[in-house]
């Protein structure tokens, strides 16, 4: 699908956003694990999250999607029951890694798929340390999907280094762990994103070597009620938005406010941006709240490699902030954006060139200077829902509008973006 957009005058009103991605998949996740009934308040209803739902659906929980919340039977330890066919994890490299630690801990065989964007992406960053532990699985010769996975006799606690700043891999670590009796401990030399860690109320503690994780089955979860903020990854967008237009005022409510997350407000507000938070609350253990945004005039800043890990998501659109922003825009140490829904690095680099820019590509990252032509452009999404959010971001900022192919793919994380943009905007 072909989708054009107009350049807008300003922005106005207010957003209720849906859920965290990352914390709903892990919401369905946890529910279905606990032995009972679990709600899930604000649960985000997208493509890759009905993934995960779909596959626990095929393990034999009951889950049903109400008007706001979603309710999960939950199986409880090791209660899950053989899938009849392959587990279909579709666009979701979080479905696919993170329940792999779950697959290699039951007691029956299960095969992972997915489509064609997914079954490129690395798996072998799981499968190696699984196998450490004692797992049985096989991913294709190419190390990615397909996965086999086999019960397994001999599956054992371990203490392991993460080589690469990735919360999908000490995720899928820490759920296999879970399962064990004895203590597995991860260590993460650079922090990424925390929700596992806080959801199951594990037990962390600083070290020389970084932090150190650690897991067993006394931290398996119980039934509960969860509280999904809403998704700041989603959020950059309209933040962006409203930053960049002129005479503009935006407020978006419960936003999801973790420490290993919000890096994207704290460089917007380094390049100039008024961004202020209200109605600050917590619930286990996440912080969330109101976000006031206003029109402000932005210039280009350092971005640190210490906080790339905590921005990965948000690099595409901190990207279109910056081609709008004073000075050039430059980002290095982020080749983790080449294993993402599509190579970033050159889909950004690619998009930025057809508007202008002077674009230089680099192994881990890339440079942008001058300011967007005013002529019309037709931006390729690259089957990438973030992708095609920044640039239609871009189209709505540039005099004079512009158009994304294959735009449909943002349902995989947003699927009323549209309707979004429509209440806030004025021409």
């Amino acid at each position: 699908m072909k989708q054009s957009f107009n350049s807008i005058s300003k922005v106005t009103g207010e957003l209720f956003l849906p859920g965290d991605k990352s914390i709903s998949h892990r919401a369905v996740m946890f529910s279905a694990l606990a032995k009972g009934k679990s709600k899930i308040a604000n649960c985000l209803n997208s493509q890759d999250v009905n993934s995960t739902i779909e596959i626990f659906r095929q393990m034999g929980c009951d889950i049903e999607r109400t008007k706001n919340d979603v309710i999960v039977e939950g199986k409880g330890f090791k209660g899950f029951t053989e899938p009849s066919q392959p587990l279909n994890a579709g666009n979701s490299g979080t479905t696919a890694r993170l329940i792999s630690g779950i697959l290699a801990s039951q007691n029956f065989e299960s095969v992972i798929v997915g489509d064609e964007s997914l079954s490129k992406r690395p798996m072998m960053r799981i499968v190696e340390p699984l196998k450490l532990m004692g797992a049985r699985i096989e991913p294709s010769s190419k190390g990615t999907l397909p996965l086999r996975i086999f019960p397994s006799n001999d599956l054992h606690s371990i203490k392991y280094s993460l080589p690469v700043a990735s919360a999908q891999l000490k995720s899928s670590l820490l759920l296999a762990g879970l399962h064990l009796d004895e203590t597995t401990q991860i260590v993460e030399p650079v922090q990424t994103r925390n929700h596992t860690e806080l959801m199951l109320d594990l037990e962390i503690r600083k070290t020389d070597e970084g932090n150190l994780i650690s897991v067993n089955k006394n931290f398996y979860p119980e039934p509960k009620e969860y509280f999904v903020p809403s998704d700041i990854s989603t959020a950059a967008f309209f933040i962006v938005l409203t930053l960049l237009s002129k005479n503009s005022e935006l407020k978006i409510h419960n936003v999801l406010l973790n420490e290993t997350r919000a890096g994207v407000i704290e460089i917007l507000r380094q390049m100039g941006g008024e961004i202020s938070i209200e109605s600050e609350k917590e619930i286990s253990g996440e912080k969330f709240g109101d976000l006031f945004v206003r029109s402000s005039k932005l210039e280009n800043v350092k971005i640190d490699k210490e906080i790339i890990p905590n921005i990965i998501d948000e690099i595409p659109i901190l990207a279109v902030a910056g081609a709008f922003a004073e000075g050039g825009f430059e980002i290095f140490n982020a080749e983790e954006l080449r294993k993402k829904e599509s190579d970033r690095i050159h889909a950004l680099c690619v998009n930025f060139q057809k508007a202008g820019l002077n674009v230089e590509e680099f192994q881990d990252g890339f440079k942008l200077k001058g300011f967007p032509s005013n002529d019309r452009f037709t931006f390729e999404s690259f089957n990438d829902h973030r992708i095609a959010m920044a640039f239609a971001v871009f189209s709505l900022l540039s005099n004079n509008g512009g158009e994304i192919n294959d735009f449909d793919c943002v349902s995989v994380s947003n699927p009323d973006f549209l309707k979004q943009i429509k209440s806030i905007v004025r021409y």
